[in-house]
C-alpha cells in the first residue's frame, strides 16, 4: 500500500467539505482541508446566513408599521425611526467572525489540519497547494473536491461596474437606487432587503415571471406582493450595457431606454468553481456547465477523486452538500456505499413574503402523472392573522398537489409569513409518503396559518 501524507485531502472548507473532513477525522483518518478564502464557505460567509440576517433586519420596517394596529405608539416616519446600514453590516460581520471561529474549532477538535492556500490537483493522489509560503505538494489516498460555486457575470459593456451578492453583503452604504438583474431566489431576496430598508428597487428579468421552477401560483403571488411594496419588475427585458455617469450608473436596455441607479447587482446564476483546479488534466470529467461529473456515490471518472456540493451542480443547497459529505464518508471510509435521495427536498426563498416549497409543482405533477385529470389541487388564499389588525394588504397562499390515483401528496407550496418553518415539517410527511386523507385526519393547531394545510377540503377545478 502506498505511503501517503493523508488519508483524505479536501479542497474547499464550505459546508460539505467541513462535514466530510471532520467526520472522516473522527473515524481516525488523517485529514487536511485546503481553503483560500474564509472557512465556512458560501452559505456561512457569503450566502444564506448573512443574507438571512439582512432579511430579518429589513423586516423591522414592516413590523414597526404593523405595531400601530396593535396599540403601540409609533413615531412618524422621519427622525423618529431611522436605519443605520453600516451598523447592520458591522453586526453581521461580527456574527460571521464568531461562526468562522466555531468552524475552526470544530475542525481542530476533530483533528483536521487546516491549510491556507489554493489547491490544484496534479494527479490521482497529489494536490499542489499555492499558499502564503509558496508551493507545497501533498499526497492522499483520496481527494475530495468541495469548492462550491461562484456568481456569474455576463460579458456586456460596463459589467465591471456591477456587483454580485458577494459585494452586496458588504456595501459601505445603502444605495438609494439599485437595479437587480435576475429573477431567481437571490435576486428576489435582495430586492426585498433593499426595498424594505428604503432603496428604490428595479428588478430586471428575461422571463415573463420571477422564480422559474417554482409553482406558478406561488410565483404570481410573490410578484404581486413585491410590486405592492413598490418594487418595479421589468419583465422580458435584458441589459444592453452599463455606463458610469456623474450621478450614478446608467443601465441601457435594447430599445434605447435607460434607468439611472447607484448600484447594479447581478444575480443571474452561479457557476461551479472548477477553474484552475487541474481537474481535466487529472482525468476528471466536466460537463458543459463546467460542473464535475460524478456517479451516485459522488465519485468522479478518477477512482480516488470525489466531489460534493455545488461544484457538481446537482441540487445546489447547503443541506444537500452536508448530506453528500456524510454519504461520501460512509461510502469511502466505512465500506457502506451510500447515495443521497434527491426526491422531495424542501427549499425556501427568504423573499418578502417568504416561500416554502417541497415536492412537485402543479405543472410538474401534470406531466409526471399523466395529465390534468391525474392531479388534484387544493388552494387556500387568506390574510395572515398578524395583518388583520394592522391592515397590511399582504396575502398568503397555500397549495397542495395530490396524485388523484393514489391520494399521495406529491407537493406542498406556500408564500406567506413563516412559510419556510411550516414547509420543513411538511417535508417529513412527503418523505414518508403521506396521503391527502392522512393530512385531512390530522388535527390542526389553532389559530395558526399552518393548520390550513390540514383543513383544505375543496379541490380546485382547472376552469377556476
Amino acid at each position: 500500500m502506498a505511503d501517503y501524507d493523508y488519508d483524505l485531502i479536501t479542497i474547499g472548507a464550505g459546508s460539505g467539505g467541513v462535514r466530510a473532513s471532520r467526520r472522516a477525522a473522527a473515524l481516525g483518518k488523517r485529514v487536511c482541508v485546503i481553503e483560500n478564502l474564509r472557512v465556512g464557505g458560501t452559505c456561512v460567509m457569503r450566502g444564506c446566513v448573512p443574507k438571512k440576517l439582512l432579511v430579518i433586519g429589513s423586516h423591522f420596517a414592516d413590523d414597526f408599521e404593523d405595531a400601530a394596529g396593535y396599540g403601540w405608539t409609533v413615531p412618524e416616519a422621519g427622525p423618529g425611526i431611522t436605519h443605520d446600514w453600516p451598523a447592520l453590516i458591522k453586526a453581521k460581520a461580527k456574527e460571521l467572525d464568531r461562526l468562522e471561529g466555531v468552524y475552526h474549532r470544530i475542525l481542530r477538535d476533530n483533528g483536521v489540519e487546516e491549510i491556507t492556500g489554493t489547491g490544484r490537483i496534479k494527479g490521482p493522489h497529489t494536490v499542489e497547494v499555492d499558499g502564503p509560503d509558496g508551493n507545497t505538494s501533498l499526497s492522499a489516498e483520496t481527494i475530495l473536491v468541495a469548492t462550491g460555486g461562484w456568481p456569474y457575470l455576463p460579458d456586456i459593456p460596463g459589467i465591471e461596474h456591477a456587483i454580485t451578492s458577494n459585494e452586496a453583503l458588504d456595501l459601505a452604504e445603502l444605495p438609494k437606487r439599485i437595479a437587480i438583474v435576475g429573477g431567481g431566489y437571490i435576486a428576489v431576496e435582495f430586492a426585498g432587503i433593499f426595498n424594505a430598508l428604503g432603496s428604490d428597487v428595479t428588478e430586471i428579468i428575461r422571463a415573463p415571471q420571477i422564480l422559474r421552477g417554482f409553482d406558478e401560483d406561488v410565483r404570481d403571488v410573490l410578484a404581486q406582493e413585491m410590486e405592492k411594496k413598490g418594487i418595479t419588475i421589468r419583465r422580458e427585458c435584458i441589459v444592453r450595457s452599463i455606463e458610469k455617469t456623474e450621478t450614478g450608473l446608467s443601465v441601457l436596455f435594447p430599445y434605447g431606454d435607460a434607468i439611472e441607479v447607484d448600484q447594479v447587482m447581478y444575480a443571474t446564476g452561479r457557476k461551479p468553481n472548477t477553474s484552475g483546479l487541474g481537474l481535466e488534466e487529472a482525468g476528471v470529467t466536466l460537463n458543459g456547465k463546467s460542473a464535475i461529473e460524478v456517479d451516485e456515490f459522488s465519485k468522479t471518472a478518477v477512482d480516488s477523486i470525489y466531489a460534493i456540493g455545488d461544484v457538481t451542480d446537482r441540487v445546489n443547497l447547503t443541506p444537500v452538500a452536508l448530506a453528500e459529505g456524510e454519504a461520501f464518508v460512509r461510502t469511502v471510509f466505512l465500506d457502506d456505499p451510500t447515495s443521497v435521495d434527491y426526491t422531495n427536498i424542501a427549499s425556501a426563498v427568504f423573499s418578502q413574503p417568504p416561500i416554502g416549497s417541497v415536492g412537485m409543482t402543479e405543472d410538474e405533477a401534470v406531466v409526471a402523472l399523466g395529465g390534468e385529470d391525474a392531479v388534484d389541487v387544493y388552494v387556500s388564499r387568506f390574510t395572515p392573522m398578524k395583518y388583520t389588525l394592522s391592515g397590511r394588504d399582504e396575502k398568503t397562499i397555500m397549495k397542495i398537489v395530490v396524485d388523484a390515483k393514489t391520494d399521495r401528496v406529491v407537493g406542498c407550496h406556500m408564500a406567506g409569513l413563516d412559510s419556510p418553518e411550516i414547509v420543513q415539517g411538511l417535508a417529513i410527511a412527503l418523505k414518508c409518503g403521506a396521503t391527502k386523507a392522512q393530512f385531512d385526519a390530522t388535527i390542526g393547531i389553532h389559530p395558526t396559518a399552518a393548520e390550513e394545510f390540514v383543513t383544505m377540503r375543496d379541490r380546485r377545478g382547472y376552469d377556476s
